[in-house]
């Protein structure tokens, strides 16, 4: 069974950095696209990065600049490192993995809480 494990948020302040990490387990990290999502209070989830098994990138508008999303395979993870945080970044943040094989099943991790605050 695969698992996605995220870690790394907390507290930090504006302008400050943050990385985050997404283990999997159960599975080869190298058949998934791995996505970052994120969901702020009384918000809907929103994509904030993919990168896919061909170490492609994209970033949604808002974190374009700021924000690198990046995969190690040898170690099954997934990362993201967040520069020049904002108070509007203040999300619980997903680690979501996405199956190459067309119809495979999608896996969600249990989120990692980040809050950008003075």
């Amino acid at each position: 069974q695969v698992h996605l494990v995220e870690s790394g948020g907390g507290l930090v302040q504006p302008g400050g950095s943050l990385r985050l990490s997404c283990a999997l387990s159960g599975s080869l990290s190298s058949i998934y696209h791995m996505d970052w999502y994120r969901q702020a209070p009384g918000k809907q989830r929103e994509f904030v990065a993919r990168v896919t098994t061909s170490h492609n990138t994209n970033y949604a508008d808002s974190v374009k600049g700021r924000f690198t999303v990046s995969r190690d395979n040898a170690k099954n993870t997934a990362y993201l490192q967040m520069n020049s945080l904002k108070p509007e970044d203040t999300a619980v943040y997903y680690c979501h993995a996405d199956p190459i094989a067309w119809g495979g099943t999608k896996h969600w991790g249990k989120g990692t809480l980040v809050t950008v605050s003075s």
